[in-house]
């Protein structure tokens, strides 16, 4: 567990092996992931002519992570978020169901030609929570995830689509909006405009940081710092998946507030 810490809170992400018991909530909550892409009220998350179903809060998980019987979330993983992180009883999110197919990302109607090759040489790398609004689509701080927590639900290689890290990111970040927020009462920060600040922590992490693709198969997990740049590479030619393509389900819970969002570790 301390090697797991050690590696998140210096790079930003780690990875757990194998673990049965998070096994045997995949094998059980599978059919539920593989429904919402027949699901007409998710049918808007299909994108990229077909190559992304991005899924977001798609899965009917309960609280406690449970989902058709699957029983709640638990592995190394969980024990990690309790434990180094300090989380504990909190309401899960809908996760995410994420699925990429060969071909990913192919152009999108409408889409920008920057925002086209941000995709693809950049893997769309973001942090969470900082949301676009209004018509010149400026960045808010909206959303308080403690983390993001990666499952594998099905097996494909480490070519198909990968999540993406910038190792150590997470400190460029904290830092540059240390600075945005500072005097500033937490409950203001979500009515500061965010766009430059964030460009700019973006752009250092680039030249900074290295970029890691990170892969594991069903019963296993990895978990990302909540400040962490990341993102989802291109499928690659050659990667090898199923049918059900590269399907991830993610969690991102909200346990606290922009404070907390900002200084816990």
């Amino acid at each position: 567990m301390r090697n797991h810490a050690e590696q998140f809170f210096a790079r930003g992400w780690c990875r757990f092996d194998f673990d049965p018991r998070l096994d045997s909530w995949v094998r059980a909550a599978l059919a539920a992931a593989r429904a919402t892409l027949s699901d007409p009220r998710q049918e808007k998350w299909l994108r990229y002519q077909g190559t992304w179903f991005a899924g977001v809060n798609a899965l009917p998980n309960d609280a406690c992570g449970e989902v058709d019987g699957s029983g709640p979330l638990r592995g190394a993983a969980l024990d990690f978020i309790a434990a180094e992180l300090g989380l504990r009883d909190f309401a899960w999110d809908a996760a995410q169901v994420s699925i990429c197919y060969p071909g990913y990302p192919l152009p999108m109607a409408g889409e920008s030609p920057g925002k086209a090759r941000y995709r693809r040489e950049f893997d769309a790398a973001h942090v969470d929570g900082l949301l676009p609004e209004g018509p010149d689509r400026r960045r808010h701080l909206r959303e308080y995830h403690g983390f993001i927590l990666g499952v594998p639900m099905v097996e494909f290689d480490a070519a198909a689509s990968p999540f993406v890290v910038w190792e150590g990111s997470q400190e460029i970040v904290r830092a540059a909006f240390s600075r945005r927020f500072a005097g500033l009462a937490p409950g203001l920060w979500g009515e500061q405009d965010i766009t430059d600040v964030y460009h700019a922590a973006r752009r250092q992490a680039f030249a900074e940081c290295e970029r890691v693709e990170v892969h594991a198969r069903p019963g296993e997990a990895f978990i990302a710092h909540r400040l962490v740049l990341h993102g989802m590479a291109r499928w690659r030619e050659g990667a090898v998946a199923g049918a059900d393509g590269r399907m991830i389900c993610y969690f991102r819970p909200d346990p606290f507030g922009p404070y907390e969002w900002l200084n816990n570790p």
